[in-house]
This record gives C-alpha cells, structure tokens and sequence, in this order.
C-alpha cells in the first residue's frame, strides 16, 4: 500500500488508525495520508515511536509468558495489520500448537491480514467490532479455532483508547471477561492522560481526532477498572517498560515517556 496502488473503496485522504501504527513500526502498508498524520505525531510528541515499539515488546513479553504459564489460546481485538512478531509466531515459540484468532473492524485490514496469514494453521483472522464482543465470541469462524471451555488470553492492546465514555469501555471488557473460562487472561495496554508529558499527549490527540478514530486518554484509575474480575499478575498495572521488561532494552528514554500503561490480569482457575 506505499505503492501508489489503493485497495478499491479504501478512501486513502483520511488517515488511518492502523496505518499509522504501521507507519510509526517501519511498515510499508500506509498512504501519504497515514504518514503525514504519522509525522505531525513525532513532530509534538516524538516518543511516539517508541511508544508503538514498547507496546509491541510488551505484547511479546505478555504472550511468551501466558503460554509458558500453559495458556494455548489468544484472541486478539483490534489486531491491526501483521507485522513482525505475531502473536501466533510469538506464541508457538513456547508452544507450538498454540491457537490465535485475529479481530478488527477494518475490513481492509483483515482483507489484508488474511492475505499475509493464509496458510497459517489454526490461524484464523475475522472482522469484528471490540464494542460487540458477543458477536466476536459467537462467530462459528472463532468458535472453529478457539474452545470459550479452556483458558483463552484476550489482547486487548492500545484498542481501548478508541473506544469512548459514552461507548463504556469498561462495560465491554466485563462481557468479554463473563464469557471466558476460568484461567483465561487480559492481556491490555492503553495510552494515558498522566505523566509529565501530558500536553505531548494531548495535542497528539487532537492528531487522532483527524483520523478514522479519535483517542481517549485515560488516567490510570480509570484503565486499573478495566481488569475488575481479573488477579493482577505481578508488577501490576505499569508503564508498559517496567512490564517484566528484565533487561530487556527500552525505546523511550524513560518507562513514562511511553505514555502507555499495560498489564495482565488472570481468571481465578
């Protein structure tokens, strides 16, 4: 999609939300629109890259250590475009039956998400909106892949934030959490609105607000309501580099820098 060749009906003058993720990853399947949207992000809030970076090392961190833990089921909503690093790729290199069921609402995304993943086993990509999780854990294409009877970690990463107020987001993480068996997982990441970069953050806001999605950045009370139901793995609700990062190299220059919280909670078994 650098190319100059748009997927038909795709309307590349609006930039969009997964595009520009795509952009700040490295990625070549973006518009002009996505990466000037993209650049505008860095020029008020540089750390913005990282940001991406962080979340994609702490959504490897998370799946490594839920499938070592015996967790072989993961469904991911609001996956956004493939890149490197997949869930499944992730997954499988602790367990290599593992079973991953891709969600977004994009329809262009999943075109492409099953183009790049066909032939993958027990790999199945759907479209589906967060804000209908009955409609997601109820399609046969899931139920195909992913057994609601046996532990399943649901990712729920940098999504919620564009989800707003009057839409609850806290609502539709409860339906999701009533739907999975003892055992399961949230695996969650979410930009805030705390920090001392906090006007950073919001104009970067107003960035998304011109995009297919506008942001909302939340307090970290307000996220830490999001696991209700759920046991808190240790260290709890962090800035996504203090997330069991054990050495590992941080791409922001400090663990609040990344404007991004993250944890994962647990059913009780």
């Amino acid at each position: 999609m650098s190319a100059s060749h748009p997927i038909d009906g795709v309307n590349v003058q609006v930039p969009n939300v997964a595009r520009i993720y795509d952009y700040l990853l490295g990625g070549k399947d973006n518009y002009a629109a996505d990466r000037d949207a993209a650049e505008k992000l860095l020029a008020v809030a540089p750390e913005t890259a990282g940001t991406v970076r962080e979340n994609r090392a702490f959504l490897r961190r998370a799946v490594r250590r839920l499938a070592a833990a015996g967790v072989r089921q993961f469904v991911d909503i609001g996956a956004g475009l493939p890149t490197q690093a997949n869930v499944h790729e992730v997954a499988r290199e602790i367990t290599p039956d593992a079973r991953v069921v891709y969600v977004d609402n994009d329809p262009v995304v999943v075109a492409h998400g099953r183009a790049l993943l066909m032939g993958s086993p027990q790999v199945t990509v759907l479209e589906g909106d967060l804000r209908q999780p009955a409609e997601i854990f109820g399609e046969p294409a899931l139920r195909a892949v992913i057994d609601l009877d046996e532990p399943v970690a649901v990712l729920l990463l940098a999504v919620l934030h564009f989800v707003t107020d009057d839409e609850d987001p806290a609502a539709i993480v409860r339906r999701i959490r009533d739907l999975l068996a003892p055992g399961s997982a949230l695996i969650l990441s979410h930009v805030t609105s705390e920090g001392n970069r906090a006007e950073a953050a919001s104009t970067a806001k107003n960035v998304y607000d011109r995009s297919t999605a506008s942001i909302a950045l939340r307090p970290r009370t307000e996220i830490l309501s999001f696991f209700e139901g759920f046991e808190l793995e240790e260290p709890g609700l962090v800035y996504a580099p203090e997330w069991h990062a054990d050495g590992e190299a941080a791409f922001v220059r400090s663990p609040e820098a990344s404007f991004l919280f993250a944890g994962v909670g647990r059913l009780r078994q």
